[in-house]
């Protein structure tokens, strides 16, 4: 690899992406409205895409350097001098910029002054050379996993307890690039016909060995005519195995408490061959809006939206009423960081707390609502045992009535005997949990 090239436009193009990567979400709208401005297309575009996305993923790294070279949270500088010397410590300090490239990270000063006063050119300008020669002190075990994995200290800290030797495995496994991954809807198509129109079109793929109607699309190709028609859905293994667990019958009523954008609302009523009927609650009017979309065009007849928050379901549909309840609960979803490289550095430790409050109170609306005999499934999206285990375990002491149903796969026994964990780095999957309660008679 030769050193790292990069023109004053092209830093400027980096720089307003970043900037604007802070106002617009997701970030690659930021990307591609920067880019347009400084005409960054061609070769040029994979490049500087490949720049932004690595800036994107070390931002609490880097931001870290920030501090430290400068004394204050990076939050509180002015926004366009945030923004260079993100740039400036992915290039200077991460990559191996060429001479050339070095002197137009200096020329950054003169684009500061322009962009928004001279003092804060001057003050870069003053600031650079420290940047340049910047080498962290890595004396312990955590801080090297997080230069190598890019994970907070305390995100790395959690998941060695969670999975000890294993952790380095995990933390590599959240860093790769899952496939593009569909599960053909049954309604409207067949295994057989979505692979061969992948194969019309030259796309290598592959057919999941835990649910046969998960398809892993190995090629750089969009399925947008697939989705579009209904024949497919984007869905990961993990979350199409939840569906499946829970097993709603024809001829049920089933609850999806919290069930935006749609995904196993619509695999319930395909495994109910859209006979019966679905509550699907979620509290947020635009992913109602993206779920309705999905029904429709998956061809879901059963399915009735209701926006509003999956805790007054009870009040709403009355107790007792459901034989199978969904609780894919509201969580940190840190198991999706590799399909959500910049949630990383979101996940904040002290929320932890407020995420388990809300996901106790909405599995004791679930069991409400479920009549005796029934069942639930609390799954998550979570790696942390404070939303999994930690929430059934507590559920369970309160309930004499309840009951674990033993899980037995397709993924790994939990921490809490009985429950079912799908972990990235064992099944190349997202990370998820499982519990499938039943009351009693």
């Amino acid at each position: 690899m030769g050193k790292l090239k990069l023109s004053d436009r092209q830093l400027y193009a980096l720089i307003e992406a970043i900037k604007l990567g802070e106002e617009v979400k997701p970030s690659q709208g930021a990307k591609r409205r920067a880019f347009a401005r400084y005409k960054i297309d061609g070769w040029e575009n994979s490049k500087l895409t490949g720049i932004f996305y690595s800036i994107q993923r070390r931002l609490g790294l880097i931001d870290e350097v920030i501090e430290e070279l400068v004394g204050v949270s990076p939050l509180i500088l002015d926004p366009w001098l945030r923004a260079t010397l993100r740039v400036a410590i992915e290039v200077a300090v991460f990559r191996d910029p060429s001479e050339r490239t070095r002197q137009h990270l200096k020329g950054l000063a003169q684009f500061l002054s322009r962009k928004t006063h001279p003092y804060v050119g001057y003050y870069y300008y003053d600031l650079l050379p420290r940047v340049l020669e910047y080498v962290p002190v890595i004396d312990t075990e955590e801080k090297r996993l997080k230069w190598d994995y890019l994970f907070p200290e305390w995100f790395i800290g959690k998941v060695r307890e969670l999975v000890g030797d294993e952790a380095e495995d995990l933390l590599r496994a959240l860093n790769e690039t899952l496939p593009t991954s569909i599960r053909v809807n049954l309604l409207k198509s067949s295994v057989g016909e979505v692979e061969d129109y992948l194969m019309k079109k030259d796309v290598r793929f592959e057919r999941s060995t835990r649910v046969e109607t998960i398809i892993r699309i190995l090629d750089p190709f969009n399925p947008e005519w697939l989705l579009n028609k209904g024949y497919a859905i984007a869905q990961e293994e993990a979350a199409a195995v939840a569906s499946l667990v829970l097993s709603p019958k024809p001829g049920e009523t089933v609850v999806d408490l919290a069930a935006a954008p749609g995904g196993k609302t619509s695999h319930m009523a395909e495994l109910m061959n859209n006979e019966g009927k679905i509550y699907a609650f979620d509290v947020d009017k635009a992913r109602i809006k993206r779920m309705n979309e999905v029904l429709r065009r998956t061809g879901v007849e059963i399915a009735e939206t209701i926006r509003a928050d999956g805790r007054r379901a009870p009040a709403m549909l009355g107790e007792e009423i459901a034989d199978r309840v969904m609780l894919d609960a509201p969580c940190t979803s840190d198991g999706t960081i590799a399909k959500n490289p910049e949630l990383r550095w979101r996940l904040r430790e002290k929320n932890i707390p407020r995420v388990v409050k809300l996901q106790r109170k909405l599995i004791e609306s679930a069991w409400r609502l479920l009549r005796p005999g029934g069942r639930m499934l609390y799954s998550t999206c979570s790696m942390f045992r404070e939303e999994n285990e930690g929430v059934v375990e507590w559920f369970l002491k309160g309930h004499p009535d309840a009951r674990l149903v033993p899980l037995e796969g397709p993924y790994d026994g939990g921490f809490l005997p009985g429950t079912m964990r799908a972990w990235p780095h064992r099944h190349k999957t997202i990370g998820f949990f499982y519990a499938l309660i039943e009351k009693g008679q």
